[in-house]
């Protein structure tokens, strides 16, 4: 989206999103400010106002919307419904523009148009109207009952520490399972005032909790699980991949996963594109990027962590690199890189309205399997460190 190939009578709508309301602010084609910015309410009657009031500025190049999968999601949807495609940028970050010119909604509508004309930082965003859309909800309901579910028990474990002697003798030996059978069929009777029957009451709560949060996250696999699958067969045929894992690799494509250009476009959104770290005189050595999308970084680590301990080509993998005078930590992240981005392309087929499309996405096709017979090293793995003499 090159400023060159713009004139002032193109504009471009710049839009700070929030939960109640929008701001927004209107540049041209070479950057110059048009109108006032105007406030809209974030429902259906403010985004046809906000359509209309950017119309009337003119003909409308593009509209840059922070926050297309929070706040500014809804807005997303209805300019893509009216023949326009936004895309998304950044939040100014703190430390650089936002001291320097100041925070309010103005500026940082502004420093969104700005952004989308000089095509730095600018994404697509995600349709979040498809299969994929319905594996994050799904998720996010899961991952919150799994999060209650580990908290019940820690808290009825510590609870359980200030009761008295004998029922501690008679239920802390027990496992996870019994205990909370047990304490689901303590007898809670009498006057909540005496400390033991609160106890036993709050014992026999929170056991009854956790039965409940596990028949949810059950059901909840079982729905997640038939999601993935239908979406992705492929992924969760490969090695070392499960629900969660391949859940989550689908939503950071996206229902748009074309969206990703290219594999060190995905390894970057993964966090696992590797950064230059060499300055002056030292070896160049490269690290792994802090940023990204970490669920999506965390879930290639695990697939990478259970393929090492039962993969039998990985494991051959990693006793040669061993020998190469490779850390574990860094063979980790030799996998991580060949996982993420080293692989063939793989096809996720989606049923939309009746009619089937091919999506094709550039990320590694897990089921991949490192040769411990390969000759020449390829371009993702980094050769052995030159470790200095002592």
């Amino acid at each position: 989206m090159a400023s060159i190939a713009l004139d002032r009578g193109d504009v471009i709508v710049g839009v700070d999103t929030h939960k109640d309301q929008h701001v927004a602010v209107a540049i041209d084609g070479v950057g110059g400010l048009i109108d006032e910015p105007t406030f809209i309410d974030a429902n259906n009657g403010g985004y046809a106002e906000l359509l209309a009031w950017a119309r009337s500025l003119g003909k409308v190049h593009v509209f840059a919307v922070e926050g297309c999968g929070s706040y500014g999601m809804g807005l997303a949807r209805f300019l893509r419904r009216h023949g326009h495609l936004p895309v998304e940028v950044s939040r100014p970050p703190r430390a650089g523009a936002r001291r320097m010119s100041g925070k309010s909604d103005a500026i940082d509508a502004e420093h969104a148009a700005r952004t989308a004309l000089a095509g730095v930082g600018v994404v697509t965003p995600k349709l979040a109207d498809g299969q994929v859309e319905a594996i994050r909800l799904v998720k996010i309901a899961r991952d919150t009952a799994v999060k209650a579910h580990t908290t019940a028990m820690i808290t009825l474990k510590a609870v359980l520490v200030t009761a008295d002697q004998d029922l501690r003798d008679q239920l802390e030996p027990l496992s996870d399972f019994k205990l909370v059978t047990a304490c689901s069929a303590l007898e809670a009777s009498g006057d909540l005032a005496d400390p033991a029957v609160a106890m036993r009451h709050t014992l026999g709560s929170l056991a009854r909790r956790w039965f409940d949060l596990h028949a949810e996250i059950k059901t909840h696999s079982k729905h997640l699980k038939a999601l993935t699958r239908a979406a992705a067969p492929e992924l969760l045929d490969a090695f070392g991949v499960g629900v969660d894992i391949a859940a989550q690799m689908l939503i950071t494509a996206g229902d748009n996963a074309d969206r990703v250009r290219s594999e060190t476009a995905f390894a970057k959104m993964c966090g696992v594109a590797p950064i230059p770290t060499g300055s002056g005189k030292t070896s160049g050595r490269h690290r792994l990027n802090r940023g990204g999308n970490r669920q999506a970084n965390a879930a290639l680590y695990r697939a990478v962590i259970v393929r090492m301990r039962w993969h039998e080509s990985t494991i051959a993998y990693v006793e040669r690199r061993t020998t190469d005078g490779l850390s574990k930590k860094e063979i980790i992240r030799c996998l991580i890189g060949r996982v993420s981005a080293g692989g063939p392309s793989w096809l996720v087929r989606r049923e939309r309205r009746g009619t089937a499309s091919m999506s094709c996405h550039w990320m590694a096709c897990l089921s991949w399997s490192p040769s411990p017979l390969v000759g020449p090293r390829d371009r993702h793995e980094r050769p052995a460190p030159q470790r200095a003499e002592q």
